[in-house]
């Protein structure tokens, strides 16, 4: 298991992970400290664990307003995926009928 020590608000933590994933956790703790040091400011008198809950609040809202944006271009991606089956089918439906046509015309 691996090992990575990480600074959020100016204190050190020791943290395990999985072997291989110490400095994806460092980046993590990167994106939590700059959270924290952001609303450190603005909240002065909160205590480390309020300030560490706030943090992660925040983030985690960031992440569900994330998550809403992707479902409704993912919703939007298959609404055009749809449309150009459907374009496609007609497509096909009018290159038969030309070509029934032109084999009609052509055994005149």
């Amino acid at each position: 298991m691996g090992q990575a020590t990480v600074s959020i608000n100016n204190r050190t933590y020791g943290v395990g992970c999985e072997d291989g994933q110490e400095s994806h956790l460092r980046a993590l703790a990167e994106t939590v400290d700059a959270k924290v040091r952001e609303i450190g400011g603005d909240t002065s008198g909160l205590g480390e664990t309020r300030l560490m809950l706030m943090g992660a609040l925040l983030i985690a809202d960031e992440l569900e307003t994330a998550r809403a944006s992707l479902a409704a271009e993912t919703a939007k991606v298959r609404a055009l995926e749809d449309e150009v089956a459907r374009s496609e089918a007609r497509a096909v439906v009018a290159l038969e009928a030309a070509a029934a046509r032109l084999e009609q015309m052509a055994g005149r």
